[in-house]
């Protein structure tokens, strides 16, 4: 009996060793495996970020798809929505001020317009036409702080690269869908010229139409209370005798555009006016949409570390030759004159410096590595 209990002792023992034997060769392999995987996989840049753009790079690839193949959808839309305001300002309101309004009157609104119009239109043509410059291939000298990742490519100072073009941009400043276009180094005054004076345009017609869309949305109100008691009127009688409409076709069209005038250059005054003032501050301080970020960053990075530049600051942008210098240099302007023949008249003159090289303002002594890198 006593043998017979040692035996089955000596199963258990056994069999409980070979399930621990199973499960440490489990857990080795698994081990193994992932030691494996994390070893082809490894990167002394990897973090947090990186697997999380990775893991988000399928929907960046399909938003760039979509906003590439609808920048040309928004450029229709662009020239569509402008030529109808051109065409009611003719059709509608020059008729009215040709016949009300004083010489003076005739002849500023006719200049003023035309001037406006004129600017528009040429400066939304070079915007979607002037490629926005790129770093040269063939050339193996050029000057670059970096590669770009992405082109493999030597990068100069202020070039990145646009995920919805697949090029280095200089000097890039943001990828802009109304132009199809990106907005770079040679067609950056052009960008902000067509919103400037898009924006004013768009003013001009809301205050000059501000008094008749009054009288137009009056007028709208009046035909729906007209209608609606017309339409009782006719429930209760036959129809021939219901009375006709106050209003003709043509007088109801001509509201329903001073109203869709009015609405739409109003609300395009607003957002673009607000974009147009963000640049004019972003020039005004010497950057581009992109640097704003990276200084921003750079600021904060030498608080915390509580490092001091130039001029006892906390950081100072090398790109800024001061307000004034910066417009100057942003509309190429080298004279008194050219702030009209540059500015305020199309001009197709190009734009100041060749977009791989930065000369350091004066006040610089050496260039701040840690920007300049970027």
């Amino acid at each position: 009996m006593r043998n017979i209990r040692r035996l089955f002792l000596r199963c258990l023992r056994l069999g409980h060793r070979r399930k621990f034997t199973y499960v440490h060769l489990l857990t080795d392999s698994l081990r193994y495996s992932r030691l494996c995987l994390v070893s082809l996989a490894y990167n002394s840049f990897t973090n947090s970020d990186v697997v999380i753009e990775s893991l988000f790079e399928p929907i960046y690839w399909l938003v760039d798809h979509v906003t590439r193949w609808f920048g040309i959808v928004f450029v229709a839309l662009v020239i569509l929505l402008t030529s109808s305001i051109v065409l009611i300002v003719y059709i509608c309101l020059l008729p009215l001020i040709l016949q009300t309004y004083s010489i003076a009157w005739i002849c500023w609104h006719v200049a003023y317009g035309h001037w406006n119009l004129l600017l528009i239109v040429f400066h939304y043509y070079k915007a979607i036409t002037t490629p926005p410059g790129y770093p040269p291939q063939a050339q193996k000298n050029i000057p670059s702080v970096s590669v770009c990742r992405k082109c493999i490519a030597p990068k100069p100072a202020r070039t990145h690269h646009c995920s919805i073009c697949n090029k280095c941009i200089l000097k890039m400043d943001h990828h802009c869908p109304w132009l199809n276009n990106c907005v770079g180094h040679h067609n950056h005054r052009y960008f902000f010229s067509f919103c400037l004076f898009m924006t004013l345009g768009c003013i001009y017609c809301s205050i000059s139409s501000r008094v008749m869309f009054r009288e137009a949305y009056a007028a709208i109100e009046t035909m729906k209370h007209q209608e609606a008691e017309r339409l009782q009127h006719a429930g209760n009688e036959t129809y021939s005798q219901t009375p006709p409409p106050a209003f003709s076709f043509r007088e109801r069209v001509f509201h329903k555009c001073i109203i869709y005038l009015w609405v739409l250059c109003s609300s395009v005054a607003v957002a673009l006016g607000a974009l147009t003032l963000w640049h004019a501050m972003l020039i005004t301080r010497g950057e581009t949409s992109i640097e704003r970020h990276i200084n921003k960053k750079e600021r904060k990075r030498l608080l915390d570390k509580g490092k001091q530049c130039v001029g006892g600051g906390i950081f100072h942008n090398p790109y800024s030759y001061g307000r004034f210098s910066n417009w100057r240099l942003f509309f190429g302007v080298e004279s008194q004159s050219q702030w009209i023949t540059r500015v305020l008249l199309p001009s197709a003159h190009p734009a100041y410096g060749d977009g791989l090289t930065w000369s350091a303002p004066h006040w610089i002594p050496m260039k701040q590595a840690s920007v300049l890198a970027i």
